[in-house]
C-alpha cells in the first residue's frame, strides 16, 4: 500500500468503551476486511456478555440455545471454581457458525481487546465458516439456531411426558457415543435444519401407522443355513457396515420408542455440526489470527489505533501465538494459533518475496504476488491434514525445530526417523499431517453385523492402527451405553488393520430398565 491517509482521530483513546465504540470499531474493521482483504462473511451479530454468561457458554459448548443436561452443569461448576481460584482464564470471545454469525465479547475487555476480538471472530472465523468446503458440506448455518430451539423444546417435552430420569439416561448413552455419531464422508447436501421440526412431526405420524417389519420377519436358523445370500441381504437391509453408530441405532435399534430415536437424532445432528471444526482447528485459528493481525496493523497504519493500543494488542497477540518448547512446563503440544499463524504468514511471504527454496517446494504460488487471493483459496479448499501436507515449508519446520521420532512399543529405544534435509522435510510433513487426520486420531469403530437368527447380538469391529488397543475400562463403559440403546448383547472385536487378526474381544449385556 503506497500512501495511507491518516485519520483525524483514533477509534478510541482509553481502555473504556461503550456500544458506540464497538460499532465504530466494527465498521472500520469491516472496511478493511471486505474492502481491502476481500473477505466474504455472514452478517454479524455481536453480543456483550459477562463472566457468568461466558462460563455458561463454555458449559454448553458455546451454543446460545441448548437442551439441559447434567454434564453442562458439571462443566460450569468446574470452570467457575478454576476461574475464581486464578487457575484458568476466560476466552475473550466465543463465535458461533450461524447466519447471522454470533460473536460473544466479554464486557470486561478493554476497547483494544474488543477491536481485536471483532477482527478475530466476527471477520476471521466468520469468513472461514462461510467459505470452507467442510462447513458447506456438513453444516447449515441458516438453520442451526432454529434447530437448537426445537431441540431444547423437544427435550423439555420428553422430560414432561416420560420423566427426567428416562431422558437423562438416554442422553447419557447418546453423549457417550457422540464421537461415533457422524457421517465421515458426504452422503448428500447438509441437512436443512429449519425443516427438522416439521420432519419430526411427520416421523411421529408415520411411526403411529407402521412398525419395523425387520423384527417380525426374523428368519429361523434353518432358513439361514439354506440361503447362502442371507448374510448379504441382512447386511444390505441394515446398511452395514455402519460407521455412524447413532444413525444405525436411530434407524434399527428394535426396542427404542419414537421419542428416544428423535433424541438420538438430535445428538447426532449436533455432533455432525461440530464435525468440521475438529478437522479445521489449525486452519480456522490460523486464519482468524492472521486476519486480526493484518486488520489491527492496518488500523494503526491508518491512525485509527493509538500507539498505546497497538502495544496492548501486540502483547496479547504475542501471548496467543507463543509456542513453548518441549521441555517447558507449559508445553502441551503444538499451539494451533502459533503454527496456523506462522504458516499463513509464511504463505504470504512466499507469494511476495520467495527464496530459491520456496520456488522449489511451492512453484504454484512462489512470487504470485496476490497473497490474499492465495490465502482465500486455501481457506476455502483445505482442512488441517491436507493444508499441512501441501503448505508446511522447510522454513517453518526449521523455525519450530520439528523432527520425526518413531516410538515403537516393541522397541526399547526411540528412533529418529527424519531430520532437516530434503527427505526429512517430506517425512516430517507427512508425520505431522497424520496427527490431524481424523481417520488416524479417532478409533475406526463400525457396526458390521447383527445375529438376527439367534439372540440379536450386535457385532462391532475396531480396526486397530499401530497396535494401539482401546483402554479396556473406558471401552467397556461406552459399550455398556451401546448395549443399553441396542437392547441386546454387544460384542466388539479389536482387529489388526493389516493382518485382520483378532487382538481382543469385549462383550457387554444391556442393563434392564436403564432407559426407562
Amino acid at each position: 500500500m503506497s500512501t495511507t491517509l491518516k485519520a483525524k482521530r483514533p477509534l478510541f483513546e482509553s481502555a473504556d468503551w461503550e456500544f458506540s465504540t464497538v460499532q465504530r470499531c466494527h465498521d472500520a474493521i469491516q472496511e478493511i476486511a471486505i474492502g481491502e482483504m476481500g473477505l466474504n462473511v455472514y452478517p454479524n451479530q455481536i453480543e456483550v456478555i459477562g463472566t457468568e454468561q461466558m462460563l455458561d457458554a463454555y458449559s454448553s459448548i458455546g451454543m446460545p440455545l441448548f437442551y439441559k443436561h447434567w454434564s453442562f452443569g458439571k462443566h460450569f461448576a468446574r470452570d467457575q471454581a478454576m476461574y475464581r481460584a486464578g487457575m484458568q482464564g476466560l476466552a475473550y470471545e466465543i463465535v458461533i457458525n450461524s447466519n447471522p454469525c454470533i460473536s460473544y465479547i466479554m464486557e470486561e475487555n478493554s476497547a483494544t481487546m474488543q477491536a481485536l476480538v471483532v477482527a478475530h471472530a466476527a471477520f476471521g472465523h466468520n469468513h472461514f465458516f462461510k467459505n470452507n468446503y467442510l462447513f458447506k458440506q456438513w453444516t447449515d448455518a441458516d438453520g442451526i439456531l432454529d434447530y437448537l430451539e426445537f431441540a431444547r423444546d423437544y427435550v423439555l417435552e420428553c422430560e414432561e411426558k416420560h420423566g427426567e430420569t428416562a431422558v437423562e439416561g438416554l442422553l447419557d448413552a447418546a453423549h457417550a457415543l457422540m464421537s461415533h455419531g457422524v457421517h465421515r464422508y458426504p452422503r448428500a447436501r447438509a441437512t436443512n435444519l429449519r425443516m427438522e421440526e416439521k420432519r419430526e412431526r411427520e416421523r411421529r405420524q408415520h411411526d403411529e401407522q407402521v412398525f419395523n417389519d425387520l423384527w417380525r420377519t426374523v428368519p429361523g436358523q434353518a432358513t439361514i443355513r439354506l440361503d447362502p445370500t442371507a448374510l448379504e441381504r441382512r447386511r444390505a437391509l441394515l446398511q452395514l457396515p455402519a460407521e455412524n453408530i447413532l444413525y444405525f441405532l436411530e434407524k434399527s435399534a428394535p426396542r427404542l420408542a419414537p421419542w428416544q430415536r428423535e433424541l438420538l437424532r438430535i445428538v447426532r445432528q449436533v455432533a455432525q455440526y461440530f464435525y468440521p471444526q475438529g478437522q479445521t482447528k489449525l486452519m480456522n485459528e490460523g486464519c482468524a489470527t492472521f486476519v486480526h493481525y493484518k486488520i489491527m496493523s492496518r488500523l494503526h497504519e491508518k491512525g485509527l489505533l493509538t500507539d498505546g493500543a497497538m502495544v496492548e494488542f501486540l502483547r496479547s497477540h504475542t501471548n496467543v501465538v507463543f509456542q513453548p518448547d518441549y521441555d517447558d512446563r507449559r508445553y502441551s503440544g503444538i499451539n494451533p494459533y502459533a503454527l496456523g499463524f506462522a504458516m499463513m504468514r509464511d504463505i504470504e511471504r512466499i507469494c511476495i518475496e520467495p527464496t530459491a527454496e520456496d520456488r522449489q517446494y511451492f512453484p504454484d504460488i512462489a512470487g504470485k504476488g496476490d497473497s490474499m487471493a492465495v490465502l482465500r483459496d486455501i481457506w476455502a479448499n483445505y482442512r488441517d491434514e491436507s493444508f499441512i501436507l501441501q503448505y508446511l515449508s522447510p522454513r517453518i519446520i526449521r523455525h519450530f525445530g520439528l523432527f520425526h521420532v518413531l516410538d515403537d512399543a516393541d522397541s526399547p529405544s526411540l528412533q529418529v526417523r527424519a531430520i532437516h534435509d530434503e527427505l526429512g522435510y517430506r517425512n516430517i510433513k507427512r508425520a505431522l499431517a497424520r496427527q490431524y487426520d481424523v481417520g488416524w486420531s479417532t478409533p475406526d469403530i463400525q457396526v458390521v453385523d447383527v445375529d438376527l437368527a439367534g439372540d440379536r447380538k450386535l457385532i462391532v469391529h475396531h480396526r486397530v492402527l499401530n497396535k494401539i488397543l482401546l483402554e479396556e475400562h473406558d471401552a467397556k463403559l461406552v459399550l455398556q451405553h451401546l448395549a443399553d440403546l441396542w437392547g441386546y448383547d454387544v460384542v466388539m472385536k479389536e482387529i489388526d488393520a493389516t493382518t485382520d487378526a483378532v487382538l481382543k474381544e469385549h462383550a457387554v449385556s444391556p442393563r434392564p430398565g436403564v432407559l426407562g
